[in-house]
């Protein structure tokens, strides 16, 4: 990051996003453990409610990026709006430490719009800063640097959040998140002055929808229609959380199938396109975010988290280590699906017994009576996908390069096709893992969690940064900001989707059919991208120099 090869601005960017991507994904790691924790000081709430809180705040969460980033372009300015999202979001994460049900609702709908402030405009910040003609050139290069400290910021998360709730409670955890959040925005506002320049906002030019038109036509109905989806008597979709959303969504569907009415001649195509992707990877993110809620309960109850005695000793010093002693105590009691039992009051009930962990070891690996194991903290197994992007980064983008080369490199459609299959393939990972523990009777290996997470960030590789890519290249320009929204708008359905798809997890006595089911989506998404690849293709190179 030498300032002769990148702008100075450049580290400054780079600790600032690694600071607030580890709160966040920090954030996402705990989550539902310590909604449905009943032993350590979690909120002891049912799993199907836990997981509609997940899915609906990461649903948000990719909701609000469109209005900051709009709010950041033409009024506020991206210096600005940086700052005031992560003082929100830090606040937020802090807020999450009191144990009260409104600072936790609130807290999140801080971090919620804190998020739609700074995460657009950090990066259209740092695509500035590259605009001078003497860094031009090495943009690609300095994003590819960017997104692994957002995948460091991710990897190194989970072991300070092991180490503190291990060590302290949970709220030591959000509180770390805080910390890390104003850390980042404090390196943020040291580096000001190499970024400043590059603050340029973007006023209305001919053909944009004016600002209030925006507010008027979409989020105004929005906010209207999603409050009578919440007050209807009833869960018409499973929740009135889900009602909400999915009726909050309607506007928004009905100002982009408005927007592709409207479009004449070449800009019609493009806009279609567009639309056609971001309907197929809805499915995606929709499997894709499961990492925080399904197979978080794998983890946490279906795999063998036992630590190789390699590392025991040095985890457990540093509080790296969950300890579980095979003896008869007061327990708290859990049913056929590792679900809390509660008594008429909503309290856990205690019983005579062991440790939960324990009820479906394979005997050989059962402690003696008396004995104690070390455990992984279920949470660490979320550091596996920035893992293997970090990894698998630099190989998939050497492997372009060759194609490239050679003249063989795939259209950005062609990619997210593939994307979208390979990662398909993650699921069948986890029907071979619930095929393998017999169901659950005994507890799976650890590898077959890794092998699904390496397959599925092949895929996300393929999809998630190509598809940012197919907007910015196919997008007409007067509706690049707008068709920009609809990528996160899909990413926000499919967000809230992988939560309402989690919510049924218990409803499945064979989790393999749980897993088949998450397959059919994908593979479906697949097929659809698949037959329509020769269109968009053509669309793409009539209207792309790549």
């Amino acid at each position: 990051m030498s300032d002769r090869k990148h702008p100075a601005a450049l580290p400054f960017l780079f600790f600032s996003e690694m600071w607030e991507r580890f709160g966040f994904y920090l954030l996402l790691a705990i989550l539902q453990l310590y909604l449905t924790d009943a032993e350590s000081g979690g909120w002891a709430m049912d799993r199907k409610m836990a997981v509609d809180i997940f899915g609906t705040f990461i649903a948000f969460v990719y909701l609000t990026p469109f209005v900051g980033g709009l709010l950041a372009d033409r009024k506020v300015g991206y210096t600005k709006s940086i700052i005031i999202g992560g003082i929100l979001m830090g606040i937020g994460y802090m807020g999450l430490a009191v144990k009260d049900l409104t600072v936790f609702y609130l807290s999140l709908a801080l971090i919620c719009v804190g998020n739609g402030f700074f995460k657009p405009n950090i990066s259209t910040l740092l695509g500035n800063v590259y605009n001078d003609p003497k860094y031009k050139d090495r943009k690609d290069v300095g994003y590819n640097i960017f997104y692994m400290g957002i995948n460091i910021g991710a990897f190194i998360c989970t072991f300070f959040a092991a180490y503190l709730r291990n060590s302290i409670s949970w709220g030591a955890a959000f509180i770390a998140a805080g910390i890390g959040m104003f850390l980042g925005v404090i390196i943020f506002v040291v580096g000001l002055k190499h970024y400043k320049h590059a603050d340029v906002r973007k006023p209305e030019q001919p053909g944009d929808m004016p600002l209030k038109s925006i507010f008027a036509q979409v989020f105004i109905p929005v906010l209207v229609v999603g409050y009578i989806g919440w007050v209807i008597p009833g869960n018409i979709f499973g929740s009135d959380s889900t009602d909400a959303f999915i009726f909050a969504c309607l506007p928004i569907i009905y100002f982009f199938a408005n927007l592709l009415r409207k479009a004449a001649g070449a800009e019609k195509n493009q806009v279609k396109a567009l639309l056609a992707v971001f309907a197929v990877s809805i499915m995606f993110w929709a499997v894709f975010k499961q990492n925080g809620t399904a197979l978080t309960t794998w983890a946490q109850f279906y795999t063998d988290r036992e630590m190789p005695a390699v590392i025991e000793a040095p985890a457990k010093s540093l509080y790296l280590a969950e300890t579980v002693t095979n003896k008869t105590d007061s327990v708290v009691q859990y049913d056929d699906e590792f679900r809390v039992v509660k008594n008429d009051k909503g309290q856990p009930v205690k019983e005579l017994g062991k440790n939960i962990y324990l009820r479906n070891v394979a005997p050989e690996k059962m402690p003696a009576e008396g004995a104690s194991i070390s455990l992984i903290n279920t949470e660490q197994f979320q550091s596996v996908n920035p893992f293997f992007v970090i990894v698998l980064t630099p190989l998939i983008v050497g492997f372009f390069a060759l194609l490239r080369r050679r003249g063989k490199e795939p259209t950005t459609p062609t990619k997210i096709a593939w994307g979208l299959l390979i990662s398909s393939f993650s699921t069948f990972m986890m029907v071979a893992a619930v095929y393998f523990c017999n169901n659950g009777e005994v507890k799976a290996s650890l590898w077959w969690l890794f092998g699904c997470y390496g397959v599925i960030t092949v895929g996300e590789l393929l999809l998630s940064p190509m598809g940012l890519s197919l907007v910015s290249k196919l997008s007409p320009p007067r509706l690049t900001s707008l068709m920009m929204g609809g990528w996160f708008l899909a990413t926000s359905m499919g967000n809230k989707l992988s939560g309402v798809l989690a919510a049924m997890w218990d409803t499945y006595d064979n989790k393999m059919n749980y897993f088949l089911v998450n397959f059919a989506m994908l593979g479906f998404a697949a097929g659809l991208i698949f037959v329509m690849l020769r269109w968009l293709n053509r669309i793409f190179r009539e209207h792309t120099k790549a």
